[in-house]
């Protein structure tokens, strides 16, 4: 159950380094559009914006490779950053889509019981 939960927390960190990436870097471009469905004006006049919200989302995968990379000790930290982007997944699919419920919420939950349980 352990391994299961480092993996799943390992995809978790991964999945947002993306959204990083695609927040920050590729907002304005073909792949940023297409992926958050944004049309050329909307996605040049909130680039700084999602840059910003990309940055949240990188800070949220280092603190869960952080919590990992302190093994045993950094359980605590890793439940904490889960938990975040529980949180911030159910606020993204109340407040903008509801994709962002399956997409964001629910793997980190997943990886949230599998760690409480593998203890």
């Amino acid at each position: 159950m352990k391994l299961a939960a480092q993996i799943a927390v390992v995809l978790v960190a991964l999945l947002h380094l993306y959204f990083m990436v695609l927040e920050m870097f590729l907002w304005d471009r073909p792949l940023g559009r297409r992926t958050f469905r944004l049309t050329p004006e909307f996605a040049a006049a909130s680039k700084s914006l999602a840059a910003n919200q990309g940055l949240y989302n990188g800070f949220l995968a280092a603190g869960l490779v952080w919590g990992l990379w302190l093994g045993e000790s950094g359980r605590a930290v890793t439940l904490f950053f889960l938990a975040c982007v529980v949180i911030a997944g159910l606020f993204g699919a109340a407040t903008v889509n509801r994709r962002i419920l399956v997409v964001q919420a629910l793997p980190a939950a997943i990886a949230l019981v599998l760690t409480l349980l593998g203890t």
